[in-house]
């Protein structure tokens, strides 16, 4: 698949209507299975498998969620938003989070920022557009004193999985208890040292 170039541009949360515009859900192929080696002693092993009726995920689907309800459960001022853009068209883009009480993942540390969301539109998936926003997420975090970068995904997200890990996140968490409402997803949080 050839690569795309895109315009990424530094935008302000005013814009997260025409952001979310975007569909971020995806297909769900198959998934990662946790292995607890001996309970966990001797590890942890990661083992995709099919799935055998392939299904679509929508976080935006979700009561409560998506962008434009965000700075209802958050003070979002020091959230960084980056678009990218092809041929003048919103094509993509990530929302950064920093600095924010309340945000469970960012530890109540100064020094953390978390992907918060990253979306790029289906028919330019792959296309390199989504490397391009890590950069520039990496970029602004960086910018603003942080020393580590974390993104949250799920067990059933297994491109997403394997695009952090190619762009040099490791994974650093494995919570197998953390959604209720979605007792067979398991998150994943995925760290980058910056």
């Amino acid at each position: 698949m050839m690569n795309i170039k895109a315009e990424i541009v530094e935008e302000s949360a005013g814009v997260l209507p025409e952001y979310g515009r975007i569909p971020i859900s995806f297909e769900v192929r198959s998934v990662f299975d946790v292995q607890l080696l001996e309970g966990g002693l001797k590890g942890i092993r990661l083992s995709e498998r099919p799935v055998a009726s392939p299904w679509v995920k929508d976080y935006d689907g979700f009561k409560g969620e998506g962008p434009t309800r965000w700075a209802d459960q958050w003070n979002i001022a020091n959230w960084g938003v980056i678009s990218a853009f092809v041929n003048r068209a919103r094509q993509g883009g990530c929302v950064i989070a920093h600095d924010t009480p309340g945000v469970h993942k960012l530890e109540g540390r100064t020094d953390i920022a978390v992907l918060w969301d990253i979306r790029v539109a289906p028919q330019n998936r792959g296309k390199g557009i989504g490397g391009s926003l890590i950069e520039a997420a990496i970029t602004w975090s960086k910018r603003h004193k942080c020393r580590m970068l974390k993104v949250e995904t799920q067990n059933i997200n297994v491109p997403a999985c394997r695009f952090y890990a190619k762009h040099g996140f490791t994974l650093g968490a494995i919570n197998r208890f953390a959604y209720t409402e979605f007792p067979d997803e398991i998150e994943l949080i995925w760290c980058k040292e910056l």
